[in-house]
């Protein structure tokens, strides 16, 4: 099975699919390398396409510290894993934890990721000093919870919120088996990652000056019923150069898997928009009914 020693010295698995230039997937908490196969099946016809299981998801490693878990290192696990395959710039897709991953790696290694796809991206949290501590204390109650009551009692849970009823709705078969999935993953991984990436990492509201300096070319998905993620969205739209905001109609968080040819339409149409340079960054911001004469 192939592994890559990351910089801290955590074992992280790993497949490769086709040939190409590269286009890394990150998944989210729900999920794990798994959950982009509907993407990898399309997108390797044409790219070399990466997944890797997170530090806490077998096959790769699961430290018991909660010390080795962070948003930061998240994102320093793709640069690591980058480095130990000889590529020096890619295509990144992430979804959810995984977008947040991806937009780590655009502030922490510039310049590395050619495009950055963003889905389902939320904020860590609110602003509000009292919302942010009721997050943090929600997150360490969630993570108590994983550890004693165990991954199948919490895909009961986690796997019927509302944000995934579109999901089940749509594809019943398809849901189930992300379901157990999830049911099947580690409760150590999964407890130490929502204390240590969800519970700890800062809200990218307060981290404006950041994003304004990634100039990389960036897509963001969204669904409309997945409201959760809205505010991201238009922060990102309104403060990065090259964004460019998606949102699918009906549709919920898990929405690689919900509606993967929507999907991968959009993130092949915005893929060749960056490779054909014609993802450039926006226009002024003043609005007007009637242009002003020239």
């Amino acid at each position: 099975m192939p592994h890559i020693r990351t910089s801290d010295g955590v074992q992280l698995y790993y497949e490769e699919t086709g040939e190409g230039a590269p286009l890394i997937f990150l998944h989210e908490f729900g999920g794990h390398y798994l959950s982009w196969e509907p993407q990898v099946r399309y997108f390797s016809r044409r790219y070399r396409c990466i997944t890797y299981a997170a530090r806490g998801w077998p096959p790769s490693d699961v430290p018991d510290d909660v010390a080795m878990y962070s948003q930061a290192r998240a994102a320093d696990d793709c640069a690591d894993l980058m480095t130990a395959l000889g590529i020096g710039t890619a295509h990144l897709c992430g979804l959810s934890m995984g977008a947040t991953a991806g937009l780590e790696f655009a502030i922490r290694h510039p310049g590395k990721a050619t495009a950055l796809v963003i889905a389902a991206g939320g904020g860590g949290g609110a602003t509000d000093p009292e919302a942010k501590k009721r997050f943090k204390e929600e997150c360490e109650g969630f993570a108590r919870r994983i550890e004693q009551e165990g991954m199948p009692a919490m895909a009961e849970l986690y796997c019927t919120s509302s944000a995934r009823n579109t999901y089940r709705y749509k594809d019943p078969r398809g849901w189930a088996e992300f379901k157990q999935q999830f049911a099947d993953g580690s409760a150590r991984g999964h407890a130490m990652t929502m204390r240590g990436v969800q519970g700890g990492r800062v809200p990218f509201f307060e981290r404006t000056e950041a994003l304004q300096k990634i100039t990389e070319p960036m897509l963001v998905v969204i669904g409309d019923e997945d409201e959760s993620t809205h505010g991201l969205a238009v922060h990102l739209k309104q403060h990065v150069s090259r964004c460019g905001v998606l949102e699918l109609p009906k549709c919920g968080h898990t929405m690689n898997l919900e509606e993967p040819a929507a999907f991968n339409s959009a993130m092949q149409d915005f893929l060749h928009a960056v490779e054909n340079d014609r993802w450039p960054a926006r226009g002024a911001k003043t609005y007007t009914l009637i242009p002003p004469s020239r």
